[in-house]
């Protein structure tokens, strides 16, 4: 539901099952037998390519069966609720339920009620939190940084609206690295001072100092009035041009959630850079997502077998690929 509900162990145990299975991902078959039998509901009540993709590249990986649900072209068109649609999906027989709502606790409501015995998994509810999200980008920034003690990470933009950004202030406060917070006054929530996070108003000032940058759109479809005077001021101020990623530390990377609007939040050079690690993020975030469904509906915390079923110990894993490899 949220990352602030995970300790550091749970956190480090996904990332490290996401690594495993990235490197098992990296064979010519890449998919597991792992949830066979499973079915996995894409439950999505707002508009999504990217993170609907994943989950369903991950589950199908995973052998899961997948069943695609938009609100758009649905029961949901014509009125029916949110229990409705969760006591159908129950009597379907599903395993996990991952929903994205526009409503904030929405997916805490769907698991909470009663209405479904299923997994849920929380894949954006209104402007609250977007876990995998925050994971992938962890996973992300633990392969290019190495580790998250006394590392430091600036998050950039429309955090008002951001789901990404609380759910990554939680997660990168737990795991160690400590986090910044840049962007207008009148684009930060109410009781940020509370958050476990610095806060700035001046790009410039934080640049040189981040090991990690990343860049949040402004949700225009979620605003109902001017935030900041001009589409061109705000870029001037708290865009990423490649003025500003020269003034970065030499292995500091450049993330975006995404989707990006070129010109404004970020720039095209900036964007396509070597800097830039925004193309892998959308990659990681397929093993991050396997992780998830997969320690939620194995019933394990073993490391993830290439070749069963099963969890496997190290020692069989080991004989499963030479097993593989000679095949």
């Amino acid at each position: 539901m949220s990352t602030a509900d995970l300790t550091r162990d749970d956190a480090v145990l996904i990332l490290d099952t996401a690594e495993e299975i990235a490197r098992l991902s990296a064979r010519p078959i890449k998919k597991l037998p792992t949830l066979r039998g499973r079915t996995v509901v894409n439950l999505f009540f707002e508009d999504s390519t990217r993170t609907r993709t994943s989950f369903e590249v991950a589950a199908k990986r995973l052998s899961a069966d997948v069943i695609n649900f938009s609100a758009k072209g649905s029961s949901v068109s014509k009125g029916e609720s949110l229990k409705d649609t969760a006591l159908t999906l129950e009597a379907m027989g599903a395993d996990a339920v991952v929903v994205r709502h526009s409503a904030s606790g929405a997916a805490y409501r769907l698991a909470t009620a009663g209405w479904t015995s299923s997994h849920v998994v929380n894949a954006g509810d209104g402007t609250h939190e977007h876990p995998t999200q925050a994971l992938l980008d962890a996973f992300t920034m633990r392969r290019h940084l190495g580790g998250f003690d006394g590392r430091r990470v600036t998050v950039v933009g429309d955090v008002l609206h951001s789901r990404v950004a609380r759910s990554n202030v939680h997660l990168l406060a737990t795991l160690g690295a400590r986090v910044t917070l840049v962007a207008p006054p009148t684009l930060l929530p109410v009781g940020v001072g509370n958050w476990p996070c610095e806060v700035s108003y001046d790009l410039d000032a934080v640049v040189p100092d981040s090991d990690a940058i990343m860049m949040l759109r402004v949700q225009r479809e979620r605003m109902n009035g001017g935030f900041f005077p001009t589409q061109r001021e705000y870029s001037r101020r708290y865009g990423l041009d490649a003025q500003r990623m020269a003034r970065l530390p030499d292995k500091a990377i450049v993330m975006h959630p995404g989707p990006m609007v070129r010109g404004m939040e970020i720039s095209a050079e900036v964007a396509d850079s070597d800097r830039s690690v925004i193309v892998e993020q959308v990659a990681n975030g397929v093993s991050v997502r396997m992780a998830v469904l997969y320690l939620l509906l194995s019933g394990s915390e073993s490391a993830i077998g290439p070749d069963s079923a099963e969890p496997l110990s190290a020692e069989k894993s080991k004989k499963a690929e030479q097993k593989g490899a000679a095949a």
